[in-house]
């Protein structure tokens, strides 16, 4: 796809012998500062609804270079699929070739959905090339955190709803169901505290995701989605911890809240609000 203000290229590249595959959305007359889209969960460089499709263009529009491109072992890429904490030698081996092809750049702002923000965190302070990270809805789930935040805003506002009283009015609700679910996450917030899991990415996480970035000394963007279970688990960690709410009150930190919005910003308005404010941020600094 060429024109005068946006040429894309498809790419490929290597990592231990495995092809990887991406597309580069280049303006016409490019800033310094480029962005790499990292991919999370199990889906690949177009993105859900097309939104790193379109939000690459959109910022090559606006007079940035844009990369996105699929792990191995996803979307087009070789090799075996991989855990979102084992992607560094990938991230590193597209940011390689982003540098190498395009040669105007000289500082890159890694984005990251879900996982992918957690993966962006742990890379981020290794490599001097990356000044930014945009980390949407992080994904910091741990068995007790999960069970908390579905405690907090699930089955209690489900309560304080019409629905759910007529439901139960109409013999809709399997009560009995419920119940159990209820009791289940109660036991697992309880006790998810006191025990030890052979999980380093289920008990680790938050911790790690706090060291990544606490030890990236760029600017950080962190965007959320109002009607989100991940992003209110979030939430709800940093507001139980002082160390992350420190973190958050730096003022090379800023944090967004989209209203309405779900986990994958499924709307256009959603996916439109989010191109604008990463936009607005990469120009503010």
């Amino acid at each position: 796809m060429t024109s005068d203000v946006l040429q894309e290229q498809a790419v490929s590249f290597k990592v231990k012998g495995a092809c990887l595959y991406g597309v580069i959305s280049t303006p016409a007359q490019a800033s310094p500062r480029g962005v790499l889209f990292i991919v999370g969960g199990p889906q690949y460089r177009a993105g859900s609804h097309r939104q790193f499709t379109l939000l690459a263009r959109d910022l090559a529009a606006n007079g940035y270079s844009a990369m996105r491109f699929d792990y191995r072992g996803m979307g087009d890429s070789e090799g075996e699929s991989l855990h979102f904490s084992e992607t560094t030698e990938d991230i590193k081996a597209a940011l390689d070739y982003f540098f190498k092809t395009q040669t105007h750049l000289q500082e890159v702002v890694l984005w990251g959905l879900c996982d992918a923000a957690s993966a962006a965190l742990f890379y981020a302070h290794q490599d001097q090339r990356i000044t930014g990270l945009i980390l949407l809805n992080p994904w910091v789930r741990t068995e007790a955190g999960i069970a908390k935040t579905y405690l907090k805003h699930y089955y209690v506002q489900r309560l304080f709803t019409a629905e759910f009283w007529k439901k139960m009015l109409l013999g809709k609700v399997r009560f009995f169901t419920s119940a159990k679910s209820l009791v289940m996450q109660l036991r697992q917030a309880v006790t998810s505290k006191n025990v030890h899991s052979d999980s380093e990415e289920q008990l680790g996480l938050p911790e790690k995701m706090l060291s990544g970035l606490q030890r990236f000394k760029g600017k950080t963007c962190i965007i959320l989605s109002e009607n989100d279970l991940t992003a209110q688990e979030f939430s709800d960690l940093v507001s139980s911890s002082a160390d992350w709410k420190k973190l958050l009150t730096s003022p090379r930190l800023k944090q967004l809240t989209l209203a309405g919005a779900n986990h994958t910003f499924s709307q256009r308005k959603w996916r439109e609000q989010v191109a604008s404010w990463t936009t607005e941020w990469l120009k503010s600094w």
